[in-house]
């Protein structure tokens, strides 16, 4: 079944853009909270200017899971969809219209993996960054892509000379020790949030991840990231959530 999150001021789509009407399911975010929501999400915007809907948008940047309804400005809509909006449309959309953009749109999702858990961690690779929580951990480019390799078969070794093709796109040793550099401070990194040892060094020469089991230990409970907390400063989410 697909699913959908509604934003805006009242808890509820109205009739013409709610597409449970044709079967989808509306998800209402963890405990109130959005961090963790892996669909699209359509938001009326109409009571919106502009610079509060670029913010919103800004807010969920790469914003890839934002439809924002209620813009109606040609212009503002394709510098929405330039800075990463799935869709920026107009008011007068009906529920066909809306459905079709918004099967488009997780139609993507399913395309490209763009979310992997490890443990604890959630890595995105739309924002090429692993969040522990709310909680970003800034990875250089090439300290996510280290990790993302490692998470395409995890616990299984990965040697150097692999990483050096697959991360490094080099076909040839280079003479330094970039490869231990960067696991380095990718480790000092994971260890900022609790996950000390998650990259493992195998004999061999190269590297693994740990069993991420050990790393969900904790609370469970969701935090609020930056599209939370400016829907909190919108007034359109309680404070309480």
């Amino acid at each position: 079944m697909a699913c959908f999150g509604w934003i805006a001021k009242g808890d509820v789509p109205p009739s013409h853009w709610d597409l449970r009407a044709n079967g989808w399911a509306l998800c209402r975010g963890k405990c109130g909270c959005r961090a963790e929501c892996r669909h699209v999400l359509i938001c009326d915007t109409g009571d919106l200017d502009a610079a509060a809907r670029l913010a919103l948008a800004e807010a969920d940047r790469p914003a890839w899971r934002l439809i924002l309804l209620g813009v109606e400005d040609p212009a503002e809509r394709a510098h929405l969809l330039s800075i990463g909006c799935a869709e920026a449309l107009s008011a007068a959309t009906g529920l066909h219209e809306l459905e079709a953009r918004a099967l488009r749109v997780t139609e993507m999702f399913g395309m490209l993996p763009r979310w992997r858990d490890i443990g604890a961690l959630t890595l995105d690779l739309f924002h090429r960054d692993a969040r522990k929580g709310a909680r970003w951990l800034g990875l250089h480019p090439r300290e996510f892509s280290l990790l993302w390799r490692l998470a395409d078969s995890p616990g299984v070794p990965v040697s150097r000379r692999q990483l050096i093709t697959d991360v490094w796109r080099l076909n040839h040793e280079p003479e330094t020790n970039s490869v231990e550099v960067h696991v380095s401070r990718l480790r000092s990194k994971l260890a900022d949030v609790g996950c000390e040892g998650l990259v493992k060094t195998v004999p061999e020469g190269g590297y693994r991840l740990a069993d991420p089991r050990p790393f969900m230990l904790g609370s469970t409970q969701p935090q609020a990231d930056a599209l939370d907390e400016y829907l909190r400063q919108l007034g359109w989410v309680s404070q309480d959530a």
